[in-house]
């Protein structure tokens, strides 16, 4: 991980690469059970080592059973299937053309396909060595760069807007070192949007059905969600997921040099009937599911 403040390796090339990651992660044990869910305290460098290994780990499984909902080369904001071709988030889509994009928590790069059809220049950026290799697959011809999002790999002023739908920052303990950054390679007036779940749904059991309408937690508890193999009382995370709440998330934005300058939150379609993880109709319906910050760097 790169301090606060501190400038990454640049990145120069506009061709296809991966850039291998320093240190490959430990898999879990193969004779291991399931890993215990738990809520403890997470640090910087643990949630974003558990995580890589995660989404390592898990890419394949998520490829095969979200592709055909993102597709190859959609842009959307999240499981209610809000698409950027509606929304106009990042602004009207004939504008796009010749725009420098950062797109963080890449996956398989969709969105950053779908913004070089409209004639930008996108790099896609993931922590997930595995998710980009997904990219490459599919196929593109923007670069693909594996980094973490706490320390972007690019000079100041590089980008004239950033994205990311459901990308690091749910899964960052800091997430004012990811917004900073953001801030640092946008250009004066970019734009920053990104979506995460929302805040609310932290109260409620992850289930899609009625069990996940009681609430059964309290919103303010801001303790990381975490998955572990517990050996000799020691517990290793395999996963985290922190939770922010609404105010707070507002707050990380102002304290990062962004101006707020929307929230929305999507409704559940009538034509979407498809049910991911926690989200579904039923709940969808009832509450919401995802938060897209709109920001602005002055």
């Amino acid at each position: 991980m790169t301090p606060p403040g501190r400038v990454g390796r640049k990145s120069t090339t506009r061709e296809p690469i991966i850039q291998e990651p320093e240190s490959a992660e430990a898999a879990p044990p193969a004779e291991a059970d399931e890993p215990e869910a738990t809520r403890r305290d997470a640090g910087v460098a643990e949630s974003a080592r558990a995580n890589r290994g995660w989404w390592d780990r898990n890419a394949d499984e998520y490829q095969i059973e979200h592709g055909s909902f993102l597709g190859d080369d959609r842009f959307v904001w999240g499981p209610e299937g809000l698409d950027e071709v509606e929304a106009g988030l990042l602004g009207p889509p004939e504008e796009l053309k010749g725009r420098d994009v950062l797109e963080i928590g890449a996956g398989a790069a969709q969105c950053a396909r779908w913004l070089a059809a409209q004639g930008a220049r996108p790099v896609a950026l993931d922590l997930s060595h595995r998710q980009l290799q997904h990219a490459l697959r599919i196929g593109g011809s923007f670069p693909l760069v594996c980094a973490d999002a706490s320390a972007l790999p690019f000079a100041d002023a590089s980008f004239d807007l950033a994205c990311s739908a459901y990308g690091a920052l749910p899964f960052v303990a800091d997430p004012r070192l990811v917004l900073r950054e953001v801030h640092r390679v946008l250009r004066p007036g970019g734009r920053f949007v990104f979506s995460v779940t929302h805040p609310i749904r932290w109260a409620f059991p992850d289930e899609p059905g009625p069990e996940g309408l009681t609430v059964s937690g309290s919103y303010f508890d801001r303790t990381p969600y975490v998955e572990e193999y517990v050996e000799n009382g020691v517990g290793r995370a395999v996963y985290v997921e922190h939770h922010r709440t609404l105010g707070d998330r507002v707050r990380d934005v102002v304290a990062s040099g962004f101006r707020l300058v929307d929230l929305v939150e999507p409704e559940w379609p009538a034509w979407n009937t498809s049910e991911w993880g926690g989200w579904s109709p039923l709940r969808g319906k009832l509450i919401p599911g995802t938060a897209i910050f709109v920001c602005e760097r002055d």
